[in-house]
């Protein structure tokens, strides 16, 4: 299983609202195009430190290429550090005045440079994750290189504080920690680099927060982030409250987010306090305070916070009546926030699903899908992120990490993973997942269905690639039952890499490609945003059957996902619980019944045949996976259902006496039959009339009860639909197939006022 957004940008194929990364250009903060063969365009906002002008700060970009992350040297002496001043003397022995070049004097100014006297260490430290089982660090060369830098963990380092400083007047030791690594002297240097935009905003590197060198990621995002946005390294995230204490904790919040929040203000203490009695480490302190530490009046957070967490709950309480839940729009039960790099109650975060057109600022989440991994290419992972409340499974080249990195380059704040956000099998809490599931699987539709998503096609993580039998494999997101709900508005393909298929370019107007592969792939790419709009109430027009289609080639885990794969895309008036056990038919059953009305009349009204499982007026389920499936059409009669007697009934137009004859033997499912139908009037008079079945299911030679749309709806469609069937007893209604009339006979047969409106039960 598994805002305000960005404008769609196609490529040359024209894939509709695929926005590749790498190419949207303006529309995703810290990421924008730039011109032919560079990469992707990192943009960093600095902040004046005490003593400069706002007229020495600027907004500088970083480009991103295929190795690593690095500024342009035009925007090196822009950037606003310390003051640097390294002179002759001190360089090579030699007195200013006895140098003839004025340029070879001095140099004072801001770029990151260090003294000759510096001293590099050679030794490379792994980051602590990477430590032995007694903790000590694990001490190893790593080759020579000038194009990767690792800069210190972030919550290890110290701000320089002084905007004026002598790069030369601080021995290595005062600067370096574990989690430091300097192959070469350009590595310490860019060191510094990093270091010093720390002054000015927030520096996460793959190295520090996933043991990772630059060089060796595929997917240029998931390198480095460098930004504004008040994202928290690892460690720090990981560091206990206890450890921190009360004030450690407000120190840490108030560096954080920029306030300066003191310990008199009533009812802040009790605050962090509970955070060291209920042992929580910072990261899911920071995650649920930061929604309420804006609020205007302090004294309020305790009681804010409980208000949130009771409405909640009454919400969740409410959500499930009977095996149905009511309110299809609710809220996930959980969130990732990248900022704090934890997964935390939807109570406690700021974040809101895309319904309405929200304010600017709101913080919308957007989702993660992706496409699922044989369980031989899959580890499960015990991660702080989710609190070690269960196992994460991930690609075994995959990591949560990276995935943040990626996420914050592209400008999420909340977003949400089904393995991260949804309980998995194998926790402590296992005997949870069953009852959170009855809610929390039925309503993943919910988070999906107007977002704007982003998708990683190769497995959760991973760059974008591709290599034959992939689209035909049970694990091509194409092909997978989950994936069908999770389209949303609006999609961006993430992992995308320079090299990667996104940017394949076509060989001719009809859109084909230098192989079948890339061809294929282009177009499931386009066709994505035909199988449903999450918009499209039901209408005219509804899309039903072309979902069900969409579905009847995709596979699942557990064969019941498929039928709860369908609840969001037919847009039910309610959603049936969650029950792995429960059989197809039955949970097809109970999607039916949850459908809106204009859908279940749909499926009675242009399916062809009767219901092979007991229910005649509708298609069982595997009747529906399994044979071609009518076009979709006009829909303008309804199906109800008798909560009570759980009877499903229609009121419509009703002949109860006519022939039908000249479709007795089946035909091909392409082609159109013609028959005809044969009406007595009131005086006794036979009329007859054309009729067609577009489908191949016979309709014996007999007498039938029609049901058929109100001639009225003729002036808004072409044609009518009929409904063959033998009337029962007690108003019960037995179908047998279908045919439509066109107009002309249509309104012909209207003129003889022979219908009668009749309400019916159906079997």
């Amino acid at each position: 299983m598994k805002v305000p957004s960005p404008d769609a940008i196609s490529d040359s194929d024209q894939n509709a609202n695929i926005i590749p990364p790498s190419e949207s250009q303006g529309a995703i903060p810290h990421a924008s195009s730039t011109a032919e063969g560079e990469g992707p365009v990192l943009e960093v906002t600095t902040h004046s430190p005490p003593g400069l002008s706002s007229a020495e700060t600027a907004s500088e970009l970083l480009s991103c290429d295929s190795h690593f992350v690095f500024p342009n040297p035009q925007a090196q002496e822009d950037l606003t550090f310390p003051v640097v001043t390294i002179s002759a003397f001190t360089e090579t022995g030699q007195q200013q005045s006895s140098i003839k070049v004025p340029l070879q004097r001095s140099y004072t100014g801001r770029k990151p440079v260090i003294s000759s006297s510096t001293r590099v260490p050679r030794g490379n430290i792994t980051p602590a994750s990477s430590s032995t089982e007694d903790d000590d660090p694990i001490v190893q060369d790593i080759p020579q290189s000038s194009f990767s830098f690792h800069p210190e963990r972030l919550s290890e380092s110290s701000i320089l504080g002084s905007s004026v400083a002598m790069i030369n007047d601080h021995p290595a030791g005062d600067i370096t920690h574990i989690g430091d690594a300097f192959p070469s002297p350009g590595d310490y240097e860019f060191h510094l680099l990093a270091r010093m935009l720390r002054c000015y905003g927030t520096f996460l590197a793959s190295y520090t927060e996933a043991g990772r060198d630059e060089w060796s990621i595929k997917v240029p995002l998931q390198r480095a982030y460098i930004g504004a946005k008040p994202a928290i390294s690892s460690s720090l995230a990981d560091t206990p409250c206890t450890t921190l204490g009360v004030q450690g904790i407000l120190d840490e919040l108030n560096a954080t987010l920029g306030t300066s929040y003191t310990l008199d203000i009533p009812t802040l203490s009790s605050v962090l306090e509970d955070c060291v009695k209920s042992d929580y480490d910072f990261g899911t302190a920071y995650s649920r305070l930061r929604a309420v530490w804006g609020i205007k009046r302090r004294n309020t957070i305790q009681d804010e916070i409980r208000t949130r967490e009771a409405r909640d709950q009454e919400k969740r309480r409410n959500a499930l009546v009977g095996n149905r839940i009511v309110n299809p729009k609710l809220e996930p039960r959980r969130v990732w926030d990248l900022y704090a790099n934890r997964v935390v109650p939807w109570w406690s975060s700021d974040a809101f699903l895309w319904m309405v057109p929200w304010p600017s600022g709101t913080r919308i989440v957007l989702p993660v899908s992706h496409a699922w991994m044989d369980a031989k290419d899959r580890v499960d992972v015990w991660t702080p992120i989710n609190g070690k409340e269960w196992p994460v499974p991930i690609p075994k080249d995959a990591s949560l990490d990276l995935i943040r990195i990626e996420m914050l380059n592209l400008g999420v704040e909340y977003t949400w993973l089904d393995v991260l956000c949804l309980r998995q099998e194998g926790g402590p809490r296992d005997d949870l997942r069953a009852e959170e599931w009855k809610i929390d699987v039925p309503t993943i539709g919910c988070v999906y269905a107007n977002a704007e998503v982003m998708i990683y096609l190769s497995g959760l993580g991973r760059p974008l690639t591709l290599k034959e039998g992939d689209l035909d494999s049970d694990c091509c997101w194409f092909r997978r039952a989950w994936t069908l709900q999770e389209i949303g508005r609006q999609r961006i393909i993430v992992g995308d890499t320079s090299d990667g298929p996104l940017h394949a370019k076509p060989i001719d107007k009809d859109g084909n490609y230098d192989t079948e592969i890339l061809t294929r792939f282009h177009k499931q790419l386009r066709s994505i945003s035909a199988v449903y709009d999450p918009f499209l109430q039901p209408a005219l027009i509804s899309r039903m059957f072309n979902v069900l289609s969409k579905m009847q080639n995709r596979v699942s885990t557990n064969p019941v996902d498929k039928v709860m794969g369908l609840a969001f895309p037919l847009l039910p008036r309610m959603i049936p619980a969650y029950r792995e056990s429960e059989s197809l038919e039955d949970a097809w059953t109970e999607l039916v019944n949850a459908m809106d009305v204009e859908n279940r009349g749909l499926v009675f009204f242009q399916y062809p045949e009767p219901g092979d499982t007991g229910t005649k007026w509708r298609p069982s389920w595997a009747q529906v996976m399994q044979n071609p499936l009518p076009v979709d059409n006009y829909s303008l009669m309804s199906v109800d259902l008798d909560e009570e007697t759980n009877d499903s009934w229609c009121e419509g137009h009703c002949i109860e006496k006519v022939f039908v004859g000249g479709l007795a033997v089946g035909g091909a499912a392409e082609v159109d039959r013609r028959g005809e139908l044969i009406i007595k009037d009131a005086i006794g008079t036979e009329h007859t009339f054309d009729i067609i079945a577009r489908h191949k299911f016979p309709i014996p030679e007999d007498m039938y009860t029609l049901l058929g749309m109100d001639p009225k709806a003729l002036q808004l469609v072409p044609k009518q639909h009929w409904i063959v069937g033998r009337r029962l007893s007690d108003k019960k209604f037995e179908k047998v197939s279908v045919f439509e009339m066109v107009n002309e006979e249509a309104r012909r047969l209207e003129h003889l006022c022979i219908t009668k409106q009749c309400w019916n039960i159906l079997i």
